[in-house]
C-alpha cells in the first residue's frame, strides 16, 4: 500500500497554498479535500464520526486557530499529522514533532520528501 491509496486533508488559509499542495497530492494519487480553517475542520470531525483523513497537513499560523492547537485537538482521536510552513520558530517544530507529528517542512519544500511521509490508507 502507498500513498496513491492515501486520504489527505490540507489545512491552510492560504488558498493559493492550499490549492498547490492539493494538485501536487492529487498528481501523485492522493485524495484530498482542502479547509481553510482548523475550527471547520473540527467540525466536521465532531458532526462526522466516519469521517478520517490518513493524514491532516497543517500550517502552523493560521487565522483562527493555529496548526498546533489543531494538532492538540486531533491526538485524542489519533490522527496523524504534518506540517507545511514558512513559519520557521525552532519552538513550534520542537513542539509539533513532541506531539507526535509526522514532520515539519519549510515552504517551499521538495515534493519527494512531502510524498515520502504520507502515510498508506488505514484499513
Amino acid at each position: 500500500m502507498g500513498p496513491t491509496e492515501s486520504f489527505v486533508v490540507i489545512v491552510d488559509d492560504d488558498d493559493a497554498v492550499a490549492r498547490a499542495i492539493a494538485r501536487l497530492l492529487r498528481a501523485a494519487g492522493v485524495v484530498v479535500d482542502t479547509y481553510a480553517s482548523g475550527l471547520t475542520l473540527l467540525e466536521r470531525l465532531q458532526a462526522d464520526p466516519g469521517y478520517r483523513p490518513d493524514c491532516v497537513i497543517l500550517d502552523v499560523c493560521m487565522s483562527d486557530i493555529d496548526g498546533l492547537e489543531v494538532q492538540q485537538r486531533l491526538m485524542p482521536i489519533g490522527l496523524p499529522v504534518l506540517f507545511i510552513t514558512a513559519y520557521d520558530v525552532p519552538e513550534a517544530r520542537t513542539r509539533a514533532l513532541a506531539n507526535g507529528a509526522l514532520g515539519y517542512l519549510r515552504k517551499p519544500f521538495i515534493a519527494s520528501q512531502l510524498l515520502a511521509l504520507i502515510p498508506p490508507r488505514r484499513p
